[in-house]
């Protein structure tokens, strides 16, 4: 039993010589690191470490794994303290109870809502309870963008008031764009500066498509979780415009009742590629009651460094990242309740690990220095490279670029890769460079509508000003069905185990792609920049990293 934990033996024997079959047919030193990328997946994925979850001790493991090949390889710590880690503190918070959620008519009648059918309650940072009373305002999507001279708040009063926003963002705004502007962070800023007391978010058609809203109760009490401060609060950028939970189109319906415009000419509205919806002051006034219990944990970043060899460049570091984490122990499925992720991120990670070893043992130093870094907290909102982008442990001036590696489908001999974000900076062109080499094509994103762009590790370097890119397994040949077929039945499920048909000589291919992604940027004359008129590089970049012309 103990020894069938340490090290699962998950895959049967056939499927053991079919795969050393194939590796024997390629170069020694694919095999090798086909070999390794093998026994990092296969430890990190093992049961011992019980799925990975963020703050528990088989993260730890799985933290003081990584750091220990990290020393095998003879890199640089680049932790803090002349040590491998990067403490992150961090606060979790969760529902106590259902919460209450009344809306108050002017004369005074009450219509409770039904918990699960018309609302799901929040899980806001802050008091133990919260209690919100206050006049309601429809803002539309809520989207203030500039570049397209669209405020959803012109001539709207909100201050010391509910905020009563869509879900998502228009449809024809550009996908990366727009999930941008959905992000619920970005609305609760909006809403803040203008004096709001808190959020709510309507469910639309597209969501209930997309997620049913009734999906929610099985997940309504997991922990959320936040990076702390130095004061110990967590770092919340709307402290005082919570969240207050979020309505089913159902729930939405009876916040209608009596408004001056129908929901479903709100919705008919909303569904149009510019989302122009009416916006105004809903009748009557909205009651919630939230209730919440918060604790402490502490998690880690790991992080190593191979430094420069150019005098003039060494000072410029590359950060190539991958997340650590997983979601744990949940419910049993088909028996099973530990979610290894094996693919979600142990491949990713395999993959750092074997791109580090490329270097030290290419014999040759990069120009610029190139860092290692697995986070923590991926799975709770990108919360580790968050934190080590706000509080790095190199001059924040020195992130010269970001790859980001998060969850390639490592189950087929792939032929092309996806580089999310290469067309927003001159990283594209390393990018190609090295595709090129290693003779694999560069796709488009081939689900836009999913806007995978912000949903990494990378976009905090993004919102950092760092130009970066995120690079996923392509969807040629079978890696459409590949990729679909791993999210339809084994993302966020005990399934994504060793039991997978892994291809550990496409991993190595992988990593030989990434090594050489890695060599071009490292190595490059210019420091890579946003290109001129970028959304992002606008929104964040510093104006010396956005090129001229």
């Amino acid at each position: 039993m103990f020894l069938r934990k340490l090290l699962p033996m998950s895959v049967s024997l056939v499927t053991l010589a079919a795969s050393w079959m194939a590796v024997a047919q390629v170069s020694p030193a694919t095999e090798t690191s086909a070999a390794s990328i093998k026994a990092h997946i296969t430890f990190l994925a093992s049961d011992l470490l019980e799925g990975r979850d963020t703050g528990t001790p088989g993260y730890d493991i799985a933290a003081n794994y990584v750091a220990s090949q990290f020393a095998q390889l003879g890199l640089k710590p680049a932790g803090t303290n002349g040590t491998y880690f990067q403490p992150v503190p961090l606060v979790a918070v969760r529902s106590r109870d259902e919460g209450r959620y009344v809306l108050k008519a002017k004369d005074g009648t009450e219509t409770p809502l039904v918990f699960g059918d018309d609302y799901m309650v929040a899980r806001s940072f802050g008091p133990a309870e919260r209690k919100v009373t206050a006049p309601m305002v429809f803002v539309g999507f809520g989207v203030v963008a500039p570049e397209r001279k669209r405020d959803d708040y012109r001539g709207l009063n909100v201050k010391g008031k509910i905020v009563v926003v869509l879900a998502g963002a228009p449809s024809g705004f550009q996908t990366e764009e727009r999930a941008y502007y959905a992000n619920g962070r970005t609305k609760r800023e909006q809403a803040a500066r203008r004096g709001a007391v808190g959020m709510i978010t309507l469910y639309t058609p597209t969501d209930e498509k997309r997620r049913p809203f009734a999906e929610g109760k099985r997940s309504w009490q997991q922990w959320a979780m936040n990076w702390r401060t130095p004061d110990g609060a967590p770092n919340d950028t709307a402290p005082n415009t919570p969240s207050l939970g979020s309505l089913s189109l159902q729930g939405a319906g009876k916040l209608f009742a009596s408004a001056k415009v129908h929901w479903a000419k709100v919705i008919e509205a909303a569904e149009k590629p510019q989302g122009e919806t009416p916006r105004f002051e809903l009748p009557g006034s909205l009651d919630v009651t939230v209730r919440t219990e918060t604790k402490s944990i502490e998690s880690a970043n790991v992080a190593a460094m191979i430094e420069g060899s150019d005098p003039a460049l060494k000072a410029e570091v590359v950060v190539l990242s991958a997340h650590l984490d997983h979601i744990g122990v949940s419910a049993p499925v088909n028996g099973d309740s530990i979610n290894n992720g094996a693919l979600d991120n142990a491949s990713g990670i395999a993959t750092t690990l074997e791109v580090a070893r490329a270097f030290k043992e290419s014999g040759k130093a990069p120009r610029r220095s190139v860092m290692f870094l697995a986070v923590t907290g991926e799975e709770k909102g990108l919360l580790g490279s968050e934190y080590f982008a706000r509080n790095p442990t190199v001059p924040a001036s020195s992130m010269a670029a970001n790859v980001n590696l998060d969850m390639p489908i490592l189950t087929y001999a792939f032929t092309d890769v996806i580089a999310f974000g290469s067309d927003r900076s001159t990283l594209g062109a390393a990018v190609a460079r090295a595709a090129a080499k290693s003779g694999v094509g560069l796709s488009p994103d081939p689900l836009p509508e999913e806007g995978f762009f912000t949903r990494s590790d990378h976009f905090r370097f993004v919102e950092a000003g760092v130009p970066s890119i995120f690079l996923m397994t392509g969807f040629q040949g079978p890696g459409e069905a590949q990729f679909k077929g791993f999210l339809a039945s084994c993302y966020h499920k005990p399934c994504d185990d060793l039991k997978l048909p892994i291809d550990y000589v496409a991993g190595a291919r992988f990593a030989t792609l990434n090594y050489d992604i890695a060599r071009e940027i490292a190595d490059g004359d210019a420091r890579p920049v946003w290109k001129k008129g970028d959304f992002f590089g606008g929104k964040f970049a510093r104006p010396a990293l956005v090129a001229t012309e």
